[in-house]
């Protein structure tokens, strides 16, 4: 009995050190890449900024959120920390007329989509289509935002972040947070 139960502990300790050094990178990413949604994003996570897209399959307020700790790391030496994580939610959004003015937008419980990154500075999942470029793509849909709807970064997300190639593939001028 001692045996068996020497043979679980160590087992179990074998399996928490695994799952504590992938914590150390990213709670939201698996020994083989897969990244899942972070369900607690809105309440765990501070808001980077807010996008509005007025027209188009995209069209709505796309707010941004990522971990505290990256907006500090950030701050310090304007670089995105290894195990980072940016979450972007697209809301529907709806115009009117208000006393504050005509045509005022407002974002809506209409959930759209989730986009999901994680940063990778090492390289960590060469072999998985998510990875790449240093960070990790992910594109969740609110029918199953337990899978990744993106099999291939490249081809699924990388093309609209060609414009901010330069700035380590993110639009950090919508984020203001990171420079106070």
């Amino acid at each position: 009995m001692k045996k068996a139960f020497l043979i679980g502990l160590l087992a179990t300790g074998t399996a928490f050190s695994a799952l504590a050094a992938n914590d150390a990178f990213s709670p939201y990413v698996d020994e083989k890449g897969n990244i899942s949604f972070p369900n607690d994003f809105r309440t765990n996570m501070v808001h980077l900024g807010s996008w509005f897209v007025p027209e188009g399959g995209a069209s709505g307020f796309h707010g941004v959120y990522t971990e505290k700790e990256t907006v500090e790391a950030f701050r310090k030496n304007g670089k995105f920390p290894d195990g980072a994580t940016l979450v972007k939610e697209l809301r529907a959004h709806k115009t009117g007329n208000y006393t504050t003015g005509s045509g005022v937008s407002h974002e809506t419980g209409d959930l759209k989509q989730w986009f999901v990154m994680v940063k990778d500075g090492e390289g960590r999942f060469s072999d998985n289509g998510s990875w790449g470029d240093g960070w990790g793509w992910a594109l969740f849909k609110t029918d199953d935002m337990n899978k990744n709807a993106s099999a291939d970064y490249k081809t699924d997300c990388l093309g609209c972040h060609v414009p901010a190639k330069a700035n380590d593939w993110i639009y950090t001028e919508a984020y203001p947070i990171l420079g106070e």
